[in-house]
Parts: structure tokens; C-alpha cells; sequence
């Protein structure tokens, strides 16, 4: 495969990789959100007094739950999100070790190609002239 090829190839990889270091950036930031979110329903739910009655949205219409229940589903769902901002934590360093990997060998890829043209640039020497 020629140099150029190989660089075309190398820079399309790097792409992709780019691609989806912004989707897993995307993933960490919407699963901030959400644990802000129920962080902030478990807080909530420390404020309130045993007379008070807890609803769950279903759909359009709220629907009275049990206390312990709702206590429970925000404690998974808690324990749910730090484990996938791990999972997205691990992904993200592993394609920035990718990336940064790409990245090196396209840099090699150039300098050997900027090589390449320059010694295809550079005129023939003149033919020396051969005295029998």
C-alpha cells in the first residue's frame, strides 16, 4: 500500500476515533445529569416527613408509591449511573490512548511522505560525461 494510502487510512481511523470520543463525552455528560438528578431525589426524599405521599409519574398520570419502594429505586438507579460513568470513564481513556496513538503514527506517516515528495521533487543529477 502506498504511503499516501496508508495516511488517508490513518487519518480516516483518527476520524472515528474522534467520532467516538465526542459520543462517549456526550454519555458521560447526559449520565452527570442524571445522577445530579437523583442525587437530588434522594436528598428530597431525607426532607420528608413520614405523613408525606410519594407519586411516580407513569406516563400522564401519578401514581401513589410506597415509601421504601421509591427509596430503593433511587438507590439503584444511583448505584446504576456510577457504575455506567465508570464503564464511560474506562472507554474514554481507552480511545484517548487510541487516539493519541493514531495521532503519532499519522505524524510519522507526514514526515515520511513530506520525505518521499521532496526526494521526487529533488532534478536528476546531470549525466557525467564517460571519455574512453
Amino acid at each position: 500500500m502506498s504511503l499516501e494510502l496508508r495516511l488517508q487510512d490513518a487519518t480516516s481511523e483518527y476520524q472515528k476515533l474522534e467520532t467516538e470520543i465526542s459520543n462517549a463525552v456526550e454519555s458521560r455528560q447526559k449520565l452527570d445529569a442524571q445522577l445530579s438528578e437523583n442525587e437530588q431525589v434522594r436528598k428530597e426524599f431525607a426532607q420528608l416527613q413520614p405523613s408525606n405521599t410519594i407519586f411516580k409519574l407513569i406516563g400522564p398520570v401519578l401514581v401513589k408509591q410506597d415509601r421504601g419502594e421509591a427509596k430503593a429505586n433511587v438507590e439503584t438507579r444511583l448505584e446504576y449511573i456510577k457504575g455506567e460513568i465508570k464503564r464511560v470513564e474506562s472507554q474514554l481513556q481507552d480511545l484517548g490512548h487510541k487516539s493519541e496513538k493514531k495521532k503519532s503514527e499519522i505524524v510519522e506517516l507526514q514526515a515520511s511522505y513530506k520525505q518521499q515528495q521532496r526526494r521526487e521533487e529533488q532534478p536528476a543529477p546531470p549525466p557525467t560525461a564517460v571519455t574512453a
